[in-house]
């Protein structure tokens, strides 16, 4: 099993939503190396960390886990969404997709700065200056630090 944080603006998606939700797509990812990871590296059954992004305290605040195989995102060939790639197409689609499921919130969101604070979280991939993924791997040792601090 792997280790994931997938990160969502709550205005957007939050994890009260994906809560009553109990299973949704992540989709609108429109990064190719964020997309990759989902294709090629995800399975089903991966634990994920639920990360509100862009709000006034960013943290993490939840578990989630990969539902589903890889698929084409059905947004990317939808003319009236956000998220239409007019150069997609189903028979060779550019966005993918993996459907996950609501597993627990946090009894408390770890915050950002206190991630940030944590020696034992170096070479975190969500603390490295300048990254801006949406989907990132999670070190086992991470993922066990940070549900220690909760």
């Amino acid at each position: 099993m792997a280790y994931w944080l997938m990160k969502s603006e709550p205005d957007a998606y939050s994890i009260d939503d994906l809560e009553r939700d109990g299973r949704e797509m992540w989709d609108g990812i429109r990064n190719y190396q964020a997309r990759n990871m989902m294709r090629d590296e995800m399975r089903v059954g991966d634990k994920v960390f639920f990360y509100h992004s862009n709000c006034k305290e960013p943290g993490i605040v939840g578990i989630m886990k990969v539902a589903g195989k890889p698929y084409a995102d059905p947004t990317q060939f939808d003319p009236d969404s956000k998220y239409y790639d007019p150069k997609s197409s189903e028979e060779d689609p550019r966005w993918i997709l993996v459907d996950v499921e609501f597993v627990r919130k946090l009894s408390r969101p770890i915050t950002l700065a206190e991630l940030k604070a944590q020696s034992g979280l170096d070479g975190m991939v969500l603390l490295r200056r300048g990254n801006r993924l949406s989907i990132m791997p999670v070190e086992n040792k991470h993922w066990d630090l940070i549900l220690g601090l909760e």
